[in-house]
């Protein structure tokens, strides 16, 4: 499908070395949007369905901007390897071998713990396993982080597995559902085995990159504003912010599944995720564990970072820079009606239908500005507040006991549900959840407790067409 939107005033202050103009904009003149879709992210929305849907730039990309979004792009699929120099730096031990390996078409690559019971094989497993003692404090001889895949002759850090209960429920109207509990155990740990008494262990499956600069460039005193709008006692439901203080400077926290980063982590996870270092991260992550000796044999050399800035701002800027599908099929009556029970089932009041972002757009970590971010009206459907999910112990709930910023372990940030009805497309599957228990959109809203359990039970006792309809508004998303 051709684009849609015609833009004026495309002069770039490219030999200002990419920073924005003086008026910091760009005029739409219009936006023809095709029958049938509705505007997701503003100038940034793409009317895209295939599985490039969460993979192709805004329309607002071009000039030198295009060309650092594609080497961004690039620095984001491409492999790395254990070799020093270019392209290099993987390893000793690591969770994936690229961005692009959990993140396949800036979506949510399947998780390894349902197509190979917990760790992958092949030097490769989609998910972050995050482990802690029950105090909170990391194991030293891990951190935060069990790493399950190393380079050759390296020994990883563990292995994880995972098996699951089935239990079956039923709605009121008789149609029958079912819902997955997860039991992880850790094994061939490197150094001493932790006894599963003593740790807490909770998993995470990659999030969609969907509308992250948008995220980025959001007012924090709307957010802030919302937090203190959320008290609904009447459905229990009470939001609130979390705030990161890093490098001595205390910010709204806004990205990961408990808003416990201020930005989009792209130092942290070249570091943490492929033990690639960088200027923010300039140490390996097994720093002082055996494998940086078991690195050296295998010729690995700590001499110099594996990544600059540069290179780490360009991924950032693609990231950010990302279209946003727009809304589909909107005028279906099916749609219509779903949206509808959408309100009746109160899910608004967390996922939230509209937000603004600030005036002057985003600023990438180097410093370059997007200001095309700047001034939209967009639909991400979340507030990006922190609720409580409720707790295992209360029967369903979300509680996994890890604690991220003031996000204690039952606390979990309103997930965005733009684009979520294209999963399937991008990525072959309808995982969801932090750990992708869920494995359909049903699923996920009946293990919804604490502060969503009013909104679960609402969509529970509807008809079956009742709610058919509103799982379609959710794939029109």
């Amino acid at each position: 499908m051709n684009r849609l939107m015609r833009y004026s005033c495309l002069l770039l202050c490219l030999s200002a070395g990419l920073t924005a103009c003086d008026d910091d904009g760009i005029d739409v003149l219009d936006i023809e949007i095709p029958e049938g879709y509705a505007l997701s992210a503003g100038t940034s929305t793409i009317f895209m369905n295939s599985s490039k849907a969460y993979d192709s730039p805004a329309d607002w990309v071009s000039g030198v901007y295009n060309s650092r979004f594609n080497d961004g792009d690039g620095l984001y699929d491409d492999v790395r390897t254990s070799s020093n120099g270019m392209g290099g730096g993987l390893g000793p031990v690591y969770a994936g071998y690229s961005c692009g390996s959990c993140h396949r078409n800036a979506g949510r690559t399947k998780p390894t713990l349902w197509s190979e019971g917990g760790s992958g094989s092949y030097g490769f497993s989609s998910m972050l396993v995050y482990i802690s003692r029950k105090n909170g404090a990391f194991f030293q001889d891990y951190g935060r982080v069990l790493h399950d895949q190393a380079i050759y002759g390296v020994k990883p850090e563990g292995k994880l597995s995972v098996e699951y209960t089935y239990e079956t429920f039923t709605f009121p109207d008789g149609e029958k559902y079912e819902l997955c509990r997860p039991a992880y155990s850790i094994s061939e740990w490197y150094a001493d085995s932790i006894k599963p008494e003593d740790m807490f262990c909770t998993v995470r499956i990659p999030l969609r990159h969907v509308g992250m600069g948008q995220m980025m460039a959001l007012d924090p005193t709307e957010i802030e504003a919302l937090a203190a709008k959320s008290n609904y006692p009447e459905y229990g439901i009470s939001g609130r912010c979390n705030y990161i203080t890093e490098r001595g400077v205390r910010s709204l926290g806004l990205s990961g599944n408990k808003a416990q980063h201020a930005d989009l982590t792209v130092e942290l996870g070249f570091s943490s995720d492929m033990g690639v270092t960088n200027s923010r991260y300039p140490e390996e992550i097994c720093e002082g564990q055996a494998q940086v000796n078991q690195g050296s044999m295998m010729g690995l050399s700590y001499a110099q970072l594996d990544v600059s800035t540069e290179d780490m701002e360009d991924v950032d800027l693609y990231m950010q820079s990302l279209g946003v599908p727009a809304r589909r099929n909107v005028n279906d009556p099916q749609v219509i009606r779903g949206e509808q029970n959408f309100y009746k089932a109160k899910c608004h009041l967390c996922h939230v239908t509209t937000l603004h972002t600030k005036p002057r757009g985003s600023v990438l970590l180097n410093g370059t500005r997007l200001p095309w971010l700047g001034s939209q009206t967009i639909h991400p459907y979340s507030d990006f507040l922190l609720h409580d999910m409720g707790s295992e112990i209360m029967g369903v709930g979300l509680n996994d006991n890890y604690v991220s910023g003031l996000a204690r372990g039952n606390e979990w940030r309103t997930t965005p549900l733009w684009g979520i009805g294209l999963q399937e497309k991008v990525n072959g599957h309808t995982y969801f959840l932090h750990d992708g228990r869920a494995r359909n959109l049903v699923e996920a809203i009946m293990w919804h407790g604490g502060e969503g359990e009013a909104s679960k039970n609402l969509f529970k006792n509807m008809s079956k067409d009742d709610r058919d309809a509103l799982i379609a508004f959710l794939n029109s998303l």
